[in-house]
């Protein structure tokens, strides 16, 4: 939300922070975002908190996720190496997955192939990440990142310096699950494989009462159900 030094807002609620902030916005926007600004403060949810804030030195975190997109200019030839590179692996990076705070990465050639956009979430801080990169993937990140102009190297000094210097905090960042981190999503991973198995070692079990079976029964249904996101 805005800064402000009014002190009569000092015991603004956040709800009321929202509405007012809002009115703000849409005070001079065009027809339509005025229109969608007030369905907004209508519709607006005071349970449904925002957590984003820094992720250190540079980025933005919601929850335990956070965000990391740089910019950087290419070296001649560096989007054609990078073209085969991703073409030979498919786009799969089994090593990456040696970085266990690692959501996910992207990386978007444009202008011309001169330029190139690296965007990436994960959990923790900045420090931490970049350590993690560094220590974990080193032969990946400078496979990848030696195509970039000005790259140091990942074992450098410098190239936490040189990834802050091309990095653009996003102006919003929106996580579904924000507390949900890379090790819980594989940790629930296992525990569905473990209660499938279970399930079905316990469907073929004749000997159990007619009450278990009703609640395994019941719990199967449960768990195989899908179950939207619409509030």
């Amino acid at each position: 939300m805005a800064d402000t030094t009014d002190p009569r807002l000092d015991d603004e609620s956040r709800l009321a922070e929202f509405r007012r902030v809002a009115a703000e916005i849409a005070a001079d926007a065009p027809t339509l975002a005025r229109i969608a600004i007030e369905g907004m403060i209508r519709n607006h949810n005071p349970l449904l908190k925002g957590t984003a804030g820094s992720a250190g030195r540079a980025g933005r975190q919601s929850g335990n996720v956070s965000e990391l997109t740089a910019i950087a200019t290419l070296k001649p030839g560096g989007a054609d190496r990078l073209r085969r590179i991703f073409n030979l692996t498919g786009g799969n990076f089994d090593g990456a997955q040696k970085v266990s705070t690692l959501h996910d990465m992207r990386f978007v050639l444009f202008d011309d192939d001169t330029r190139i956009l690296f965007a990436t979430a994960y959990d923790g801080d900045w420090d931490t990440y970049i350590n993690d990169f560094a220590t974990k993937i080193p032969d990946l990140m400078d496979l990848l990142f030696a195509n970039i102009e000005g790259w140091p190297g990942i074992a450098s000094a410098a190239v936490k310096d040189f990834i802050a210097d091309h990095q653009i905090d996003a102006a919003g960042w929106f996580v579904a699950n924000p507390q949900v981190t890379v090790v819980d999503v594989r940790r629930l991973q296992r525990m569905e494989t473990a209660l499938d198995a279970f399930l079905d070692s316990m469907a073929s079990n004749t000997a159990a009462d007619p009450a278990t079976r009703d609640a395994l029964a019941l719990l199967s249904n449960q768990v195989s159900v899908p179950h939207g996101v619409d509030y």
